[in-house]
């Protein structure tokens, strides 16, 4: 067997282990959470998102002690790309996707100044120290803020939530704490086994590590948000879903890029110029779009969760297209600027007057009445 399919098989365990560690972890977290009578929708975007992201943290941080860099921004960036695009537009074609007034209020918009924010940070070349400890400290407030605003969502939606309703036995702590232990050994096993695997796929390939980050390490730490995702739609936990996407879309910017950036010490956590250029705009806008597609009568549609996976196919035919058939790579980008992003805009565009015309209408029958 030669180098590369070793590197292959490596790859493909490293990601089975993550997805197990990070299951583990996300039934032990939820289960005290639960204990504690945490609402669902808190679970999502503290617990469950702290959970599912611990994959890219595993990884990023077991890239950057490594020395790849590359390998550890790219991964941040093409997860919350995976989980915006793919994660949120899975979870609505199974089931239309309820959005809490919460998200729209404080959660999202604060994710995209985040997003912006990063980018800007991004945009000399190195993410810094000291850009590292601001986005620890951005998380440290964003969690105190979350536990404060706990008892408030307990009292309005708690109360009639049954499945929030665990006995606080020492043995439900034991075996969630198991779990949880569990998961840790496997995702940092999981993690040294997918960044060995795709470094080496890189280094065979003759790519950069950036393009494997974004697209196969990306996808396969994203692994765990997708099916928790997946599974909280299917039970009809439609507020899980999407506060387990923006949760952990926070949490890989300010946690996992936060901890690498702060590590790297005077040398900077170097950043490759096509993710300023390219794949960091990809980020913010994606993420942007959210705002008018969550106006939507306060819900994610079906077509509209087609239309997210459709744009994370595009994305990916872009990044793959130039290694496998570049001569038409230049005729694809025409297309995709010339056509598809009008249309995109458009959308966009249309989605935010309908929602402003509906709310205006809205305000002067109620005044009226």
């Amino acid at each position: 067997m030669n180098s590369f399919s070793l590197s292959f098989i490596q790859l493909l365990i490293g990601i089975a282990l993550l997805f197990c560690g990070g299951e583990f972890f996300v039934q032990g977290s939820v289960t005290i959470s639960k204990i504690l009578g945490i609402p669902q929708l808190v679970i999502g975007l503290t617990i469950v998102s702290l959970g599912t992201s611990a994959p890219e943290l595993f990884v990023s941080l077991s890239s950057f002690f490594q020395g790849s860099d590359a390998l550890a921004v790219s991964n941040v960036v093409g997860s919350n790309i995976f989980n915006v695009l793919v994660v949120l537009g899975g979870s609505a074609l199974i089931l239309p996707l309820k959005v809490d007034s919460r998200l729209i209020r404080r959660d999202v918009p604060l994710l995209i100044a985040v997003s912006a924010a990063v980018w800007g940070m991004a945009s000399s070349g190195e993410v810094t120290w000291q850009a590292g400890f601001a986005l620890l400290i951005a998380l440290v407030i964003n969690t105190i803020w979350e536990i404060r605003t706990v008892k408030e969502d307990v009292k309005g939606n708690n109360e009639n939530d049954p499945t929030n309703n665990v006995r606080a036995l020492p043995s439900n702590y034991f075996n969630a704490a198991i779990k949880i232990l569990s998961g840790i050994f496997l995702l940092t096993l999981g993690a040294n086994l997918l960044v060995n695997g795709a470094s080496n796929i890189a280094t065979f390939l003759g790519v950069s590590e950036a393009i494997i980050g974004l697209t196969i390490v990306s996808a396969g730490t994203s692994l765990p948000e997708l099916i928790t995702s997946l599974i909280a739609s299917l039970r009809g936990r439609t507020d899980l879903a999407i506060g387990n996407v923006v949760g952990s879309s926070l949490l890989n910017q300010l946690f996992v890029l936060g901890s690498c950036a702060f590590l790297s010490g005077s040398k900077g956590l170097q950043v490759e110029e096509i993710l300023i250029r390219k794949d960091f705009p990809i980020m913010v806008i994606s993420t942007l779009a959210c705002m008018p597609i969550f106006w939507t009568k306060g819900k994610i549609s079906r077509m509209e969760g087609i239309g997210l996976l459709g744009l994370y196919i595009l994305y990916l035919i872009d990044q793959l297209i130039p290694l496998t058939i570049p001569s038409i790579h230049y005729h694809f980008r025409f297309v995709l600027i010339v056509i598809i992003l009008p249309i995109s805009v458009f959308l966009v565009i249309f989605k935010s007057i309908e929602y402003f015309n509906e709310r205006e209408r809205t305000t002067r029958i109620n005044s009226k009445t």
